[in-house]
């Protein structure tokens, strides 16, 4: 496998998973407004609504760092080494 190849492949994951992020950014954005799946959620475990908030911003928080870690910094590393 070469250098190059593996440079296009972390390149589409990289923008593959950018254009998941905006997904849902834009799903968030419009779920904020009726809050269905919240409450949905906070229902079935039992939890308050900012508690299901506050684990929401922070497991998206963790994938995005989890796409520049194993997405976007590889892709730069074999660019650079092209």
């Amino acid at each position: 496998m070469s250098l190059d190849l593996l440079a296009t492949f972390f390149g589409w994951c990289t923008v593959i998973n950018a254009g998941l992020i905006l997904l849902i950014l834009l799903l968030t954005a419009v779920v904020n407004k009726e809050g269905f799946p919240f409450n949905l959620i906070a229902g079935i475990f039992g939890i308050s609504m900012g508690q299901v908030r506050a684990t929401h911003f922070r497991v998206f928080q963790q994938y995005r760092f989890t796409i520049v870690v194993l997405n976007l910094v590889p892709y730069l590393a074999f660019k650079i080494m092209l």
